[in-house]
């Protein structure tokens, strides 16, 4: 897959034609409109090359004869969008990702709020006009297909690991029944791969052979949880693969292994989208957001923002001023409760200040280097967020 140069955005907003895209499984809808919101162009396509290619020579047509600059906003919530972004980003357009939350505000916002797929595509184009200096661009690079193979195979193993949480519960009350309490004293661990083993040999104890039923549902449960077992250990191995590829070390950070690298970069993707480690914690909603008014100069918590991403920091942050963890994090920690925070601001702090260490990791593909970090301390500091 070719790396798409970036159109610049430096463009007179006047002079340019706003395509506003509803994505759906099935079918897309286009709506174009002049930057006074006067609509040029209504179009429903399918989702196949054929009829991007159509949508495209009637916007390029539309362009030439209003002498305007084609812009294309996709509302993409499920991923049924990203063909048509790779072939838009290839025919060297310039495509902006609009979120679905900008859309529902502004469809909320009105008198008699009405939903459908014109209408939301005519959303999209006006949330393009009012942002388009803030809206991602998107792309299609290696470093793009790589994020998104990461992302999935991640989304994946997540939910091979919930429903292997469902089958021990449901496995713990079938051995209740057929061991009472005494299968817990079997094995220190029930579901080491030992146990596994015997259960899935002695399902039931000798007395209880006539129970055939009970003895079947709980093989058939076991010999599950160890294909699941079995098919994690294979997407751990293929996210190892990938992270390799994209030549990023983030698993030598101390508290990120593989699915937590894997996590951030499917999340980040390309680091280049953001200019500062700034915006890269404003991304995972770890900047606070202000609350002034008069004379009172307050940041208050925020939940906005990427919560994967937000969540994959703090368990890195958590793993980190463990009895196992890193010492510099834990001595950081510790200096910040001294000085008066909570355990809970004081994480806070330390996972704003890991933001700024993955940033300048990715940025420079450098490994995890403490020495390396006593400017990143500094530049917290000037920011504000640890204050």
């Amino acid at each position: 897959m070719k790396t798409i140069t970036k159109v610049s955005d430096h463009r007179d907003p006047t002079q340019c034609l706003y395509v506003g895209m509803d994505i759906h499984k099935d079918t897309h809808t286009a709506v174009a409109t002049t930057m006074f919101g006067q609509p040029l162009l209504t179009e429903q396509i399918g989702n196949t090359e054929a009829n991007f290619a159509s949508l495209v020579a009637k916007v390029k047509l539309l362009s030439s004869q209003k002498q305007l600059t084609p812009i294309f906003g996709l509302e993409d919530s499920q991923g049924y969008g990203r063909r048509l972004a790779r072939y838009l980003a290839n025919q060297q357009l310039i495509v902006k990702a609009v979120s679905p939350v900008l859309v529902d505000q502004l469809r909320l916002s009105e008198t008699h709020p009405e939903k459908s797929d014109e209408l939301d595509a005519k959303g999209v184009a006006t949330v393009l006009i009012q942002r388009i200096d803030r809206l991602p661009s998107i792309t299609v690079t290696k470093t793009d297909s790589w994020a998104k193979d990461m992302k999935e195979l991640a989304g994946d193993r997540a939910f091979l690991v919930a429903e292997a949480t469902r089958l021990k519960n449901q496995l713990h009350w079938l051995l209740h029944q057929a061991y009472n309490t005494e299968y817990r004293q079997k094995f220190k661990h029930t579901f080491s791969v030992k146990a596994l083993k015997y259960w899935h040999r002695c399902p039931v104890p000798g007395s209880l052979k006539h129970e055939t039923l009970l003895a079947s549902r709980i093989r058939r449960k076991v010999k599950r949880l160890q294909q699941i077992r079995q098919e994690v250990r294979e997407m751990e191995a293929e996210l190892a693969q990938l992270i390799e590829k994209s030549g990023q070390k983030l698993t030598t950070m101390s508290g990120c292994a593989v699915v937590l690298a894997a996590t951030i970069l499917g999340e980040v993707r390309d680091i280049t989208r953001f200019h500062s480690s700034h915006a890269l914690a404003k991304y995972a909603g770890l900047a606070p957001r202000e609350y002034s008014s008069g004379k009172r100069w307050r940041h208050r918590k925020t939940r906005a923002g990427n919560r994967t991403l937000n969540r994959a920091i703090h368990r890195i942050a958590l793993s980190q001023i463990s009895r196992s963890g890193n010492e510099h994090a834990k001595r950081y920690y510790h200096r910040k409760i001294s000085e008066g925070k909570t355990k809970m601001q004081a994480l806070c702090c330390l996972k704003r200040r890991l933001v700024d260490v993955i940033y300048m990791m990715l940025k420079h593909h450098q490994p995890y280097d403490y020495s390396r970090l006593k400017p990143l301390n500094s530049e917290s500091n000037q920011s504000g967020v640890e204050k």
